[in-house]
């Protein structure tokens, strides 16, 4: 989130981070001088519907018991998500499977050597989500009792987020994987809708006065908003493989930020197609109570306390904060 913010609750309490791949992430005092922004008003998000179905046929992943199962379903997962021809069901359960176990790897330090032996062709992969996931942790400073105010929606296409990221390297010279690595991490590709605490907008999450200054076209457009951070990126020297990590951050003034992101930029780069996993990633937020499922159709216009939360829908925790 360029012009960074204050801890968003860091998905949540940072949009993905605590939310997607990682735990979203914090915000630092804007360094943007303000600047006045034609950037409208986000909408309101509708009421709660606490009837809004996740996709169809989609059901929670249970935690793994042992190192040894944790290792052999993710390594079924990770060939579930690659296996041609596969419906698209089956894809999403398999992303979805793989995701809530990388969770759990990265807090089960104890398995992780066990696991990574036995990870076959996906050890290096393995090795970086292990990175991402607990750099990204590491930039909450607390976890919150509310679920936030948001919606989840479906994400632009992922050919169409494929060719922004693309058209952001032809014409700024940051690296694509940079690029979808920012979107993964702050917005799940575009499935969070709402402003951050600081009020930042967008797939890429910008505050309305660095959108002024390096934004062209629609803050919530998914291309615009691509192009804007590699615009950013590039301004503070993104086009540089020596000055990535200055670049990304200004984006974001941590280093678990600028780690996480370079993490799941590795994973890209060694395996292009592991995008298509990544991009049917669920939001999965880290509250006080643990890993909290946000599906497709999520609508909260104010925060609600965890509990409540689960007291309709209790089979959307996903594990403790230390499973």
């Amino acid at each position: 989130m360029p012009s960074l913010r204050p801890t968003v609750a860091l998905a949540a309490a940072a949009a993905l981070l605590a939310a997607c791949g990682g735990d979203p992430a914090p915000r630092p005092t804007t360094r943007t001088p303000a600047a006045a922004s034609s950037v409208p008003p986000a909408p309101t998000p509708p009421a709660p519907t606490p009837t809004s179905p996740p996709a169809p046929g989609l059901t929670a992943p249970a935690p793994a018991t042992a190192p040894d199962e944790l290792a052999r379903r993710l390594v079924a997962a990770e060939d579930a998500v690659r296996a041609p021809g596969a419906d698209e069901g089956t894809l999403e359960q398999a992303a979805f499977e793989a995701q809530v176990l990388y969770r759990q790897l990265a807090r089960r330090a104890g398995w992780q050597d066990a696991v990574l032996d036995a990870a076959g062709p996906y050890r290096d992969a393995m090795t970086d989500h292990i990175e991402a996931r607990g750099e990204l942790r590491s930039v909450l400073t607390r976890l919150s009792g509310e679920v936030p105010a948001w919606r989840i929606v479906a994400p632009a296409p992922l050919a169409d987020l494929r060719a922004h990221y693309e058209e952001g390297e032809r014409r700024f010279g940051v690296p694509w994987p940079v690029l979808a690595a920012v979107n993964l991490v702050e917005t799940g590709f575009g499935k969070i809708r709402g402003f951050s605490t600081a009020g930042a907008r967008g797939p890429m999450q910008f505050m309305p006065a660095t959108w002024a200054r390096y934004g062209e076209g629609d803050i919530d457009d998914p291309r615009d908003s691509i192009l804007a951070a590699a615009r950013y990126l590039a301004a503070n020297g993104g086009d540089r493989p020596d000055r990535i990590d200055a670049a990304l951050h200004a984006y974001n003034h941590h280093t678990g930020y600028v780690r996480g992101i370079r993490a799941y930029a590795r994973i890209l780069e060694r395996d292009p197609g592991a995008l298509a996993g990544l991009y049917r990633w669920q939001i999965l937020y880290l509250s006080e109570r643990g890993d909290l499922w946000l599906p497709r159709g999520y609508r909260q216009r104010a925060p609600l306390p965890v509990t409540d939360y689960l007291a309709q829908h209790p089979d959307r925790q996903l594990g403790t904060a230390t499973d």
